[in-house]
């Protein structure tokens, strides 16, 4: 190929016919010349911008047949690159989301927040650092296992946010020029009234379980008819309950349980029911349909679900006296440490050891009642004699200090110093609802009583072939 080829390619020339013979023997030499012309123009043109710098590519021509290979440079124009972004200048969500450096914890058993950092190798003083920003970060101090800490670390291994989720409520650390800043947040829960119910076959948590109640609603149900009915010998297989209770929600996402707004419970043919209802105050209470209060003043049971180990007897074979003795109250079998609550408003009249009764602890009641709890293990924290209690307060612990073969609560009721039997004794009356209250809680309780009966009739149908 000769220079007409190249001139052709590089200029777009017209393309001139080739004749093996030319016709004008000078032709050829008078168009070389020109061409050497016209390139000699063209390369001082460029010579300027020609010049050997990266932004530049060399196009290579083919071979001259003199065998020396002829090259042409031409500038390559690259445009302009904006200056790079500090990166102090990037949010630092942004920035996160690039160096994809958050982390999930899920709190294990004996988890503490010192534990689960050292897992991402952060510093014990980056735990005091958190832990110092005040009252916001106290919850962190009592995590449960199963709960999650997300958390966002830098390069240099620098905490530098924090996000802890309980309930509808948010913790959110962050640092903000070098200082870490915690905000609590509050978020509003949705709230959900869900139905359950469900027929005694072998024991009411079991039954309670496969329709859907937690234990802790079970026990919540047991507490609000503790009065009228003895859950540790009372219950019988064809009892039947139905719960209604609330549900909060945050984000489609359930958060806990609420409490039980209207209970049903069916026992030995009889049906007790109740409604929750809370008063200008802001004080909630249960009370029966008719508005009285499910609340007696004595409870029923000061021991949850315990089974009977001995009644009530004028004479009984004592098992570690070996002899035939009074046996003047009633024994509640339980695990050692089950609490053990206070039976009725009262004082404290004596707290010590009583002989075979071990640990005792005697309540002086209103009026001409007083009642006894022995072969305590403990007894609670800050109680001593003359100290006022509260119905269902806590005031002691099973054991089976004194005279006793294994954990039990031995309970005495007194009338005037006369021992009665704590499970047949004609307990005071509930005290009926305020006047001022009665029509706005008559027209609560028949809305939630009558939407109780519409699931439950639903409920049938849906049962019945």
């Amino acid at each position: 190929m000769n220079y007409l080829s190249s001139l052709r390619r590089y200029f777009r020339l017209p393309i001139i016919q080739e004749s093996s013979t030319p016709r004008f023997p000078h032709l050829h030499w008078l168009v070389l010349l020109a061409s050497l012309i016209v390139l000699g123009i063209v390369l001082g043109l460029t010579s300027n911008d020609a010049k050997a710098t990266r932004s530049e590519r060399a196009f290579w021509t083919d071979t001259h047949p003199s065998g020396t290979p002829e090259r042409i440079i031409l500038p390559l124009q690259v445009p302009t690159l904006k200056p790079a972004t500090p990166l102090s200048a990037i949010n630092f969500r942004d920035a996160a989301l690039l160096e994809k450096d958050w982390h999930t914890l899920i709190v294990n058993r004996g988890d503490n927040l010192s534990s689960m950092f050292m897992r991402l190798g952060l510093s014990p003083q980056q735990v005091r650092d958190v832990l110092d920003l005040g009252a916001a970060t106290a919850t962190l101090t009592h995590l449960l296992p199963g709960q999650t800490i997300k958390v966002r670390i830098d390069r240099n291994n620098e905490l530098q946010e924090l996000i802890y989720d309980v309930d509808e409520k948010s913790l959110h650390i962050h640092r903000d020029k070098n200082q870490l800043q915690a905000t609590d947040v509050s978020h509003t829960l949705e709230t959900r009234v869900s139905y359950a119910a469900g027929v005694i076959q072998s024991s009411l948590f079991e039954s309670a379980q496969d329709a859907g109640l937690s234990d802790n609603k079970t026990l919540e149900m047991a507490g609000i008819f503790g009065w009228d009915i003895d859950f540790a010998q009372d219950l019988r297989r064809g009892d039947s309950f139905t719960v209604m209770h609330e549900e909060y929600y945050l984000n489609g996402e359930k958060v806990r349980d609420g409490p039980i707004v209207a209970v049903e419970f069916t026992n030995r043919g009889k049906t007790y029911r109740a409604v929750r209802f809370q008063d200008g105050s802001g004080e909630a209470n249960y009370f029966t349909p008719q508005g009285l209060s499910m609340r007696k003043a004595f409870l029923r049971t000061p021991v949850k679900f315990s089974r009977i180990s001995s009644t009530f007897s004028t004479g009984r074979f004592h098992p570690v006296l070996h002899r035939m003795r009074a046996h003047h109250g009633v024994d509640y079998a339980a695990p050692t440490g089950t609490p053990i609550k206070a039976a009725s408003d009262g004082k404290v009249v004596f707290k010590g050891v009583k002989g075979g009764y071990g640990n005792t602890l005697v309540l002086q009641h209103a009026g001409k009642n007083s009642t006894l709890y022995a072969h305590l293990v403990g007894f609670a924290r800050g109680l001593n004699q003359g100290s006022t209690v509260r119905q269902g307060q806590i005031i002691g612990y099973v054991g089976q200090s004194g005279l006793a073969t294994g954990p039990h609560l031995h309970y005495e009721f007194r009338i005037d110093g006369a021992h009665r039997d704590p499970l047949t004794v004609t307990l005071p009356k509930a005290e009926p609802i305020l006047a001022k209250y009665r029509d706005n809680f008559s027209k609560q309780a028949g809305q939630l009583f009558a939407r109780m009966d519409l699931l439950k009739n639903s409920q049938l149908a849906q049962k019945s072939p």
